[in-house]
């Protein structure tokens, strides 16, 4: 998933208020959710949580949340929690501090969130909604029961938003009541709000909610799963959706239908030294991690990929990208990732065309499902080949779906069946043997299993076959795809610049005051200025200015390249990009402005003293 993706959960469980009764849900629900959404291979959201928070300060992460977003941006904002009806029939979200007969003043208004996401330059926006839903509150009563239901997403899909493409909102209910007695709501009156959850959580997790078998849960997917699941868990609550949006969402891949291998965990010795607290020696682990990744024995390289999975998320910054960008060689690259057979007369036999799986092992190991009933795939020692079914007349177009154990590709192929008498044309990728065999006529659309060739050592990657010359397009997409190290490799820089010029200040305070006790000894006949020079201290004082100006410099062209390219970074590094930038700048700025004031004092007082 290539746009940026952004995730902020609110739950609250707990209220100072005795009349709201505490939840037990949302805080595991939260992290649930968390870890999914945050799953580079589900969800790859970056996800902030805000727990038990006040009304002041949900309403400020709210915004910030939606604030300075871009078009390409999908924003998801999840509540867990109360929500309240005021007299006047608005939709509130309680938080820890909400007093129920001050509403306004104490709790978020669901039109403070509407209008948040109607202002955000985001281009898609969705809002999830695990709340249990009150009546009416009488002011100054002291025995409050319910009164009327609330229509939740009348609160939200009365038009489309101002700006960006769309946005949608799944609640939990459209329509349930908590009943007041007293100071207590009544244990019985709402069902838990975990059942909601719990449904996102595990149709994502699973690949369940994939219902169409895309290898992508959509929006539509997901509510369809959530809406089954939950009326089974509890007839009494219905999900309801509404939407506003332009085109497909997709909230997730699918792990549904992907290849599975059996992972021989790495040597005890090598995770030893991956949890050691010597870094050296958790590169070297990584290091051979990488290796290991490359190896021709599926079991060993997977169980590499999934220790260095956790490294790229829970690692520091330098390892987490070593582990990423060995990550990134076992993407399924097929090549070409689009077949054109031309002109086909109907009946005759349909050429075979190649495609090459390429990169490690591990990379070279899918599952090919074809997604018409006209194609037929089968596997080859470089890959797979492709046929299609040439009975009836017409154009066909499709797709095959590759899936291997880290993402998923697609194969589109295009091909016309002209009438028997007309004259074939091969397409630009045809070959140019005519002996390829006719596909059995009772197996079109089986799925395949596509192995690398069995060898006994590291095998070398194959050679990249010849492709036709590409175009912009081509470029683009692969640009896009191909993850850049740039900003992290400048922002490293600028950090490496600034420790220096920290360095060299710290060495030019000690020659100077070396050179200042000198002078003190020396009386009446000494010069600061010939023993500074004497003692060398005007040296580390130019390379300080130097190389913490540069260390700014390089930051700030990091920082620009990460907000002009930013679609072509992972999350990870960005996130290390804008870490490295800020610690390098906290530290050039004071190391410069006491240089310079250094600089100063040389100056000034050398004549004097």
């Amino acid at each position: 998933m290539t746009d940026s993706r952004h995730a902020l959960i609110i739950a609250n469980d707990r209220y100072a208020d005795q009349g709201l009764k505490k939840l037990k849900a949302p805080a595991q629900d939260a992290a649930a959710l968390e870890r999914v959404l945050h799953d580079p291979q589900i969800g790859d959201f970056e996800v902030e949580v805000v727990h038990n928070a006040s009304a002041d300060l949900m309403r400020r992460r709210i915004q910030g949340f939606f604030n300075d977003r871009r078009r390409a941006d999908t924003l998801l904002l999840h509540f867990s929690c109360h929500g309240l009806k005021s007299e006047s029939g608005e939709l509130y979200f309680a938080a820890s501090d909400t007093e129920p007969p001050l509403l306004a003043a104490t709790a978020v208004a669901s039109q403070f969130v509407r209008g948040c996401m109607s202002g955000t330059r985001a281009g898609r926006s969705v809002l999830f909604l695990d709340c249990c839903y009150g009546g009416a509150f009488s002011r100054g009563s002291a025995s409050v029961r319910a009164s009327g239901d609330v229509n939740v997403l009348e609160s939200f899909a009365k038009d489309e938003p101002a700006s960006g493409r769309g946005w949608a909102v799944i609640t939990a209910s459209d329509s349930m009541e908590y009943s007041f007695e007293g100071d207590e709501l009544a244990e019985n009156s709402a069902p838990r709000p975990s059942v909601f959850t719990h449904a996102v959580v595990e149709g994502l997790e699973t690949g369940e909610a994939d219902l169409d078998a895309d290898g992508n849960v959509s929006l539509d997917d997901l509510y369809e799963y959530v809406y089954r699941h939950v009326r089974e868990q509890n007839p009494h609550q219905t999900p309801k959706k509404a939407a506003e949006l332009q085109g497909e969402l997709h909230l997730a891949h699918s792990r549904r239908g992907g290849i599975k291998i059996v992972a021989i965990p790495s040597p005890s010795a090598l995770q030893a030294a991956l949890n050691s607290d010597e870094f050296l020696r958790r590169q070297g682990a990584v290091t051979e991690l990488c290796k290991r990744l490359r190896r021709p024995e599926l079991p060993v390289a997977e169980g590499a990929r999934q220790h260095l999975g956790e490294v790229a998320h829970d690692e520091v910054q330098p390892l987490a990208d070593l582990a990423a960008e060995a990550l990134s060689t076992i993407r399924l690259s097929p090549s070409p990732d689009r077949l054109d057979f031309g002109r086909i007369p109907r009946g005759s036999t349909s050429p075979g065309l190649p495609v090459t799986m390429q990169g490690p092992p591990l990379a070279r190991h899918c599952v090919a499902q074809p997604g018409q009933p006209w194609l037929r795939v089968d596997p080859a020692r470089s890959g797979l080949e492709v046929h299609v079914d040439t009975t009836a007349a017409g154009h066909l177009s499709g797709d095959i779906t590759l899936k291997g154990v880290a993402d998923e590709s697609v194969i589109h192929v295009e091909a016309e069946v002209t009438p028997a008498d007309a004259p074939p044309t091969p397409g630009p990728h045809a070959p140019n043997d005519s002996t390829a065999p006719k596909p059995p006529p009772d197996d079109k659309r089986r799925t395949v299993v596509i192995d690398p060739p069995r060898v006994p050592s590291e095998p070398k990657e194959p050679p990249k076959p010849k492709e036709p010359p590409r175009t912009t397009e081509d470029r683009e997409r692969t640009d896009r795809k191909t993850p850049s190290r740039r900003a992290p490799a400048l922002a490293g820089a600028a950090l490496a610049l600034a420790v220096t010029s920290l360095a060299m200040l710290f060495m030019t305070i000690q020659r100077g005051a070396v050179a200042i006790a000198a002078r003190a000894d020396a009386g009446k006949t000494g010069n600061v200025e010939d023993n500074i020079r004497e003692y060398g201290a005007l040296t580390p004082l130019i390379v300080c200015l130097i190389t913490g100006g540069a260390a700014l410099v390089v930051g700030a062209f990091a920082r620009h390249d990460l907000g002009t390219r930013g679609e072509h970074y992972t999350t990870q590094a960005a996130s290390g990009t804008r870490t490295l930038a800020s610690v390098a700048k906290g530290l050039a700025i004071p190391t410069l402005v006491l240089a310079v004031l250094a600089g100063i004092a040389y100056l000034v007082g050398s004549a004097h003293w």
